[in-house]
């Protein structure tokens, strides 16, 4: 056992050393000055502009709080908790308002979004179920811990750092946690998802009514939702229901809260997150948040996390200039051999089992050689045709205002997840992960596995090492 723990601090530790070279290299390529062919992609310039207007906190002080307020009061129908007793409940309309925040990517309480359908690998389907709680598990609802005193805290202090009008704050406070903290009791826990996972209801947007017999009408929301998309629903498009108990349950709490409750917490949730793109006196109330959560007291530099959301949400522009600078074409070709090689071994190791008999022998090769292997990178990001990467990235176009850009991707994001229910689904391609990480993995839906360049580092892959 102490050998095991030994073992896995010691991997921990070699990760987080590459995450930082990785993290470093990311930085260098997104600061870089030169001008050549490459750098003159437009979904290249994009990606540093995008950089530049994360680390200009200068700029991103003088704008101020004002972008962040005048989206939430023009589209979503403003915060009662900064407006005190002025706030009008009579415009108040759910559906609308969770229309709105999944126009910008939020999947509050409820989740909707196209995926992969996990009963036939080659086509997709709606997939409905819980989407997020401010804190992320049921557990922390539990009891009361320094964890939710400093998550009420943190509703508290932001609050009064938006508005000159306490008057309601604190009853407001209260009653936002209160009524999460009812939600979580429904929520279902990481092991209760995959353990229960059988329980999941297929049906198609013409029977989602009848299958989601709840009162908040979830036929209406998905139909709408997916408009922003240019997607028109049609009657026998596929859903894929989990969760359904919590659905059923929150949209029974739902309908006896009142406006004011609801709308001062979904609104929460938008601003929870918007705190981190904000001045730096925002910034710090939230970062007094995450010290309690992650038990962590020193800040990344800033220039690591700008890094690092360019390659979240752009990060196959980011690998197209890490592998022409740090990725050595010879450890793609090396890895290739290495995994044809085991899987030649596993399959005389199959043929020569006494346990299996033939027809399970033939599956088993049969999938064996069939397994996708996407190693380094996808082909197109080496190739000097670069059509695919500026189609892909042809709406990511930013300027100078750091929470512009954010609510941009957010919305981006959006249309491109609803847009994904009519695209034809390539199995061979690559994933939505960026080769520009430290990682590897199998994907058990696709039977593919998968090495981005970013791991192709030593301690894990040396092209010199004895074979």
């Amino acid at each position: 056992m102490v050998i095991f723990e030994l073992f896995i601090a010691g991997l921990q530790n070699t990760l987080r050393i590459l995450d930082t070279k990785l993290n470093e290299n990311i930085v260098d390529l997104l600061s870089a000055t030169s001008m050549n062919e490459i750098d003159k992609l437009q979904s290249i310039i994009n990606a540093r502009i995008l950089y530049s207007s994360c680390i200009d906190e200068t700029e991103i002080d003088i704008g101020g709080i004002d972008p962040v307020l005048s989206l939430m009061n023009t589209k979503f129908g403003g915060w009662p908790i900064l407006q005190g007793s002025s706030w009008n409940s009579s415009m108040f309309n759910l559906t609308n308002l969770l229309l709105k925040l999944r126009q910008y990517s939020y999947n509050i309480i409820f989740q909707i979004h196209s995926d992969i359908d996990e009963k036939n690998s080659s086509a997709t389907n709606i997939k409905i179920g819980q989407g997020s709680l401010g804190l992320p598990q049921r557990q922390y609802y539990t009891n009361e811990t320094n964890i939710n005193i400093a998550y009420r805290q943190f509703m508290l202090n932001l609050a009064k750092a938006l508005t000159n009008d306490t008057s309601m704050i604190d009853q407001d406070v209260k009653e936002i946690y209160e009524f999460e903290k009812n939600i979580s009791k429904y929520y279902w826990t990481y092991d209760e998802q995959h353990s229960r996972h059988d329980e999941t209801i297929r049906t198609t947007i013409s029977n989602l009514s009848r299958t989601l017999n709840t009162s908040f009408n979830f036929t209406a929301y998905v139909h709408h939702a997916y408009l922003f998309g240019n997607v028109t629903l049609k009657d026998m498009d596929p859903v894929a229901i989990s969760e359904l108990d919590f659905l059923i349950q929150t949209s029974s709490i739902i309908n006896k809260t009142s406006p004011r409750i609801l709308q001062n917490y979904f609104i929460w949730r938008f601003m929870m997150d918007q705190a981190e793109y904000m001045p730096r006196y925002i910034r710090k109330i939230k970062e007094q948040f995450n010290k309690i959560f992650y038990g962590t007291h020193v800040e990344q530099a800033r220039r690591i996390k700008c890094g690092a959301y360019v390659n979240d949400n752009m990060g196959f522009v980011v690998s197209k200039l890490y592998i022409k600078k740090y990725f050595d074409q010879n450890a793609r070709n090396e890895s290739l051999k290495m995994i044809e090689n085991i899987l030649n071994s596993f399959i005389n190791i199959i043929n020569q089992s006494l346990w299996m008999d033939n027809i399970s022998k033939v599956k088993a090769i049969e999938k064996a050689k069939t397994i996708g292997k996407q190693i380094g990178y996808p082909d197109y990001l080496g190739s000097n045709n670069n059509t695919k990467l500026e189609n892909d990235y042809a709406a990511y176009v930013f300027n100078s205002s750091y929470i512009h850009n954010i609510f941009k991707i957010l919305q981006i994001k959006a249309i491109e997840n609803f847009r994904f229910l009519r695209k034809p689904v390539e199995r061979k391609v690559w994933g939505n992960l960026p080769p520009t990480v430290i990682n590897a993995f199998y994907e058990p839906s696709q039977n593919q596995i998968t090495f981005p360049a970013g791991i192709f580092q030593m301690p894990f892959f040396d092209k010199d090492a004895p074979k």
